[in-house]
């Protein structure tokens, strides 16, 4: 576990939430808390520090004392450009990014994604079902091929991570703990199950 101790946690809220009517998903509550902080949350104490990715309401953000990064980039092109600019902007060498809208990530997360990573500079979630690539543990090394790869315009998280020698961690025993909050429905019926 000493490991996690230097590894940067960053919740990623920067995306445009198009399939939330536009609305600022990480605000977004469930059971009196905005999704962000059930990130937050589950990665205390897994980390050296946890970081937001953000690109509006960044004043909202910051008053949780958290250290906000926006992206370098314009135009909101993705996941893979908010990890860049949180890389780009900080000191640590390992980061484990997942975005606002997973609340249920599991404690043993960090731990188990370092434990499987076997020399890769990046690896992500597998749940049995389908692959997470925004839920990762990524080395600051392939900061230039992420470059690139932007610069190319590609977007494609997956194919980025497999491109630079990644491959994914089995969490089949724990499925449903990456459930995404992806809708104002898929919110409304959390909000009633948990």
């Amino acid at each position: 576990m000493n490991k996690c101790r230097e590894i940067t946690g960053v919740v990623l809220a920067g995306g445009r939430a198009t399939r939330m009517g536009g609305k600022d998903k990480g605000l977004q509550e469930l059971h009196g808390k905005p999704l962000w902080q059930h990130v937050a949350d589950a990665l205390q104490g897994e980390v050296k520090e946890i970081v937001i990715s953000a690109n509006r309401n960044i004043d909202t953000y910051q008053q949780s004392g958290y250290t906000v990064y926006q992206d370098t980039l314009a135009e909101f092109p993705g996941p893979l450009a908010g990890m860049l600019s949180v890389m780009q902007q900080s000191d640590s060498e390992w980061f484990v990014f997942c975005p606002c809208d997973t609340p249920f990530i599991p404690a043993c997360l960090v731990e188990r994604l370092i434990d499987q990573q076997q020399s890769a500079p990046v690896v992500w979630v597998y749940d049995g079902e389908r692959d997470h690539p925004t839920i990762t543990l990524i080395n600051k090394t392939l900061i230039s091929k992420l470059e690139d790869y932007l610069l190319s315009g590609e977007r494609r998280v997956m194919v980025f991570m497999r491109q630079s020698g990644g491959h994914s961690v089995d969490f089949s025993d724990l499925t449903s703990a990456f459930i995404n909050v992806n809708s104002t429905e898929d919110l409304q019926s959390l909000q009633e199950k948990r």
